[in-house]
């Protein structure tokens, strides 16, 4: 039985491996849109049973993997419980500073209320 190596951090891995790790996902998927074009052309060369079905599944592939691809190579790693705590964390101590910095009382609230229009305004901004 190997023995797990031990976690001396809780660093996220670095950007450069999770970018690398995304361009080997693309370039998977681009290989099995690829696969699919070649398949495709096989396919009609041999004619086998059910050639329709076969070529909506590649043509399938060929349309929406490019897509695929894209939506997974650009998405970051999932945050980890630690990471959103330490997020909520941050986002709770900037309100509070942000209250502080403006107290309740000295700060003026804009109220609309269309009730109360005066007769020097014109006739266009009443219908609004």
């Amino acid at each position: 039985m190997k023995k797990q190596p031990v976690l001396i951090t809780d660093a996220a891995r670095s950007q450069g491996d999770q970018y690398r790790s995304r361009q080997v996902r693309y370039v998977t998927m681009m290989s099995v849109r690829a696969g699919c074009l070649i398949l495709g052309a096989v396919l009609v060369s041999v004619r086998p049973p059910w050639l329709g079905l076969w070529l909506i599944l590649c043509a399938a592939g060929m349309v929406f993997l490019p897509w695929f691809a894209v939506l997974i190579a650009n998405d970051r790693p999932a945050r980890t419980k630690d990471e959103r705590a330490a997020a909520a964390f941050e986002r709770e101590q900037e309100q509070q500073a942000a209250l502080v910095q403006h107290p309740v009382e000295e700060v003026e609230y804009l109220t609309i209320d269309g009730e109360h229009w005066t007769a020097a305004e014109p006739e266009r901004d009443r219908k609004l």
